[in-house]
């Protein structure tokens, strides 16, 4: 619910994120900053930072929250700052765990304090049959997600992965009542995202030195195509 006071221009909004590293006084005090400026803050905290705000101030977790416009569980991954369509002027998160770093760096997310979407994302399926055949087609257009990593903590350089379009595919085929066998494909065209941004001959942008290592952050993963064969028995 949002707090009452001076009124908020919704196109100045921040995501403010609460890990459970130390020096929780940052990001508290980035909340107050968002109050005095006019500021919308949404505010999602981990349960680790829930403990590190206790033992490092004299504030409880309900009186952070307070400070914020909007607060959300770690766990509501339905939350509005969870859609790329709730547009914001970004995210701090302040202090940083390992845990979280290595999951935004990756990609790979566990809760709403890591998890990212593109700001466009729209999907088509198209479902035929016909005697004992069944296909199903479905088509996923995503929008551009870009990331900043630097290499060494000063500079720091943009890397995207562009608009793209992922096709899946399954083919059914129905032999008598209780066996289907189906032929699939998840990201039938096997699309990559793009490398990560290299600085140098022997050094990436994120620090690493993996050539043509693809970006973590892409929202259809880094492994490329998958396909299989699947038996079904119904019974």
């Amino acid at each position: 619910m949002a707090r009452q006071g001076n009124p908020k221009n919704e196109a100045e909004r921040l995501v403010i994120g609460l890990s459970g590293a130390s020096g929780v006084a940052y990001g508290i005090r980035l909340l107050e900053a968002c109050t005095e400026l006019g500021i919308e803050s949404h505010l999602v905290m981990t349960k680790p930072a829930e403990m590190t705000i206790g033992y490092e101030t004299k504030l409880s977790p309900r009186q952070v929250a307070a400070k914020a416009d909007y607060s959300y569980a770690v766990t509501d991954i339905a939350a509005p700052i969870a859609s790329g369509s709730f547009k914001t002027k970004g995210m701090i998160l302040a202090p940083c765990s390992v845990r979280s770093m290595s999951e935004i760096a990756t990609g790979v997310t566990t809760s709403l304090l890591t998890r990212a979407n593109p700001k466009e994302k729209v999907g088509l399926s198209a479902l035929w049959t016909l005697d004992v055949w069944s296909i199903n087609l479905r088509e996923t257009f995503y929008g551009p997600t870009s990331a900043y990593y630097s290499p060494d903590g000063g500079t720091y350089y943009l890397n995207e992965v562009k608009t793209t379009a992922i096709t899946d595919l399954e083919i059914d085929y129905h032999y008598l009542e209780s066996w289907t066998i189906a032929f699939g494909a998840n990201n039938l065209t096997d699309k990559n995202p793009e490398s990560r941004l290299a600085v140098n001959a022997t050094t990436l942008s994120d620090g690493s030195n993996v050539v043509g290592a693809p970006l973590g952050i892409s929202p259809y993963g880094i492994n490329g195509g998958f396909y299989y064969t699947r038996l079904t028995f119904n019974f």
